[in-house]
């Protein structure tokens, strides 16, 4: 497993890691995964904003990131999708720490663990240590869900259907922009409402934490099921960052070693208190 120590300097010369864009955000690690691209249903201008708005000095990329299940059946790569890998290579090369855990749509990369491509390192899995000292384990979650390792035909076949409800919400936010309405996840409200599925996700949970316990970790976080959430399981703080594709969501890190989960559609919408504070700032302020 890798140690968390950022560098501090690249063949640019030497790293400002307090330096945040104007008007964005200063974070110490971000956590993001289920980018797919590769699939129409991949929101690449909203995550390539969020690149640009925030700096960290370690960014995960837990997995999903490129849909390598979608481009073999079908090539579907426009430009959006290139700038964001241009954008995560910049990063890269100037001085952010850039680790790459691959899942089960980018299983492809897990041919190349432990070698680093444009200055991104591939990792099978990490243990991330936080500014406030716990131990986070970092896996995409994939190797622990029952439907990708019993049956694979299964997932794939899912697959297909996750893309036609995307293709469905595609049509139906369209319609919803021009009346006027915001943006809503059809694919995330039906899984939510089905109760297999909720079933489902919790056995998930419950497997990582079970796992994060054994690796002797005070946390984890992953990705794979398009569900951010941070809660404390039988003592384990499991969080998922969520995904690009329905939710926009991340997970960060503050400079304090407090984590959040940051929706990045209510910071686009402009919501006042869409960015999360670190709790230590807020109680500074109502002072």
């Amino acid at each position: 497993m890798h140690g968390m120590s950022p560098s501090s300097t690249t063949p640019d010369g030497p790293v400002d890691h307090g330096a945040a864009p104007e008007g964005g955000f200063r974070v110490r690690t971000v956590w993001i995964s289920d980018v797919h691209l590769g699939t129409p249903g991949c929101q690449a201008s909203a995550l390539l904003e969020f690149l640009k708005q925030v700096e960290c000095d370690t960014l995960y990329l837990v997995g999903d990131i490129i849909d390598g299940w979608q481009l073999r059946r079908n090539w579907y790569w426009p430009q959006a999708h290139n700038d964001v890998v241009q954008k995560l290579l910049r990063k890269a090369r100037k001085g952010t720490r850039v680790i790459y855990v691959p899942g089960n749509h980018d299983e492809f990369a897990r041919h190349f663990l432990d070698h680093a491509f444009g200055g991104i390192e591939l990792a099978e899995e990490c243990l991330h240590t936080t500014a406030d000292g716990k131990q986070l384990w970092v896996t995409h979650g994939d190797l622990y869900d029952g439907v990708i390792q019993c049956a694979r035909w299964l997932a794939l076949l899912g697959d297909s259907l996750y893309e036609f409800t995307l293709k469905l919400n595609r049509h139906l936010n369209s319609w919803r922009a021009r009346v006027g309405l915001p943006y809503w996840s059809l694919s995330k409200y039906l899984k939510l409402k089905v109760k297999r599925a909720v079933s489902y996700v919790a056995d998930f949970e419950q497997a990582l934490a079970r796992e994060a316990r054994k690796r002797g970790a005070d946390g984890l976080v992953c990705g794979h099921i398009h569900h951010a959430e941070m809660r404390t399981i039988d003592g384990i703080l499991y969080c998922n960052d969520g995904d690009w594709v329905e939710s926009l969501t991340a997970l960060i890190e503050h400079p304090n070693g407090e984590l959040a989960i940051v929706d990045w559609s209510r910071v686009m919408a402009g919501k006042a208190d869409a960015w999360p504070a670190p709790r230590e700032l807020e109680r500074t302020a109502a002072q």
